[in-house]
């Protein structure tokens, strides 16, 4: 299969944490913000779930380096973010994939809003499809930023080459606390999917680390 370069970026506290049980994902140092934003601006896009619109209302655009705005990518499989999202600004171009188990009316508002959309059959947006149309459209590298089961999703599918994640010196607890990777998950540790460290170093308060993903599925 021919698709992008896919880098799953995510910043999380010492517990594997990426937001805390009511919600609150400000763990990012302000420099490892602007490494987030400097990341952006060296890809075509950047792809997020919807339950990501719908937590934090990103734009998902580089402010704090100079750099061109990626294409934002958004999985939504019933349509559920509302077109007045900052993701359907102008500032940058908008494709929103949906399953044809969304309501149509909520499609169209979308569509009106300025997305490109993109449709599956069933009830969940194929991924590898998904993958193979944004190659076909010319994007050559992805910016995964989740959330957890959209990563989950990604990884397990053998959809992510590279992870790069900032540990924040935080420990913030919570059974019903979002981690880095949610989904059903492996039932055995042997099963897990297997990283190779390839960088550690400091970004202000928080560790960065960046893994490579043994046997992504990439033609």
């Amino acid at each position: 299969m021919a698709r992008p370069y896919v880098i799953l970026n995510a910043a999380m506290t010492l517990d594997g944490k990426i937001a805390t049980a009511s919600g609150d994902s400000k763990i990012s140092s302000e420099a490892d913000l602007t490494r987030l934003h400097r990341l952006r601006a060296k890809m075509d896009a950047v792809m997020v779930g919807a339950g990501t619109i719908l937590a934090d209302n990103p734009s998902l655009t580089v402010r704090r380096v100079k750099g061109k705005n990626p294409i934002r990518v958004i999985v939504d499989g019933m349509a559920r973010i509302p077109p007045n999202a900052k993701v359907l600004d102008n500032s940058a171009r908008t494709i929103v994939a949906v399953s044809n188990a969304a309501d149509k009316r909520k499609v169209e508002k979308l569509r009106r809003a300025g997305a490109d959309i993109i449709v599956f059959d069933g009830k969940d947006v194929d991924l590898y499809r998904l993958l193979e149309e944004l190659h076909r459209r010319g994007i050559r590298k992805l910016l995964l930023e989740g959330g957890s089961t959209l990563n989950w999703n990604m990884i397990s599918q053998g959809l992510v080459d590279e992870i790069q994640v900032t540990v924040a010196p935080r420990i913030v607890g919570g059974v019903t606390a979002k981690t880095l990777v949610g989904g059903d998950g492996f039932g055995k540790v042997k099963d897990g999917v297997g990283l190779k460290l390839s960088k550690v170093s400091r970004v202000g308060s928080d560790v960065l680390l960046v893994y490579r993903v043994a046997g992504a599925g990439r033609d």
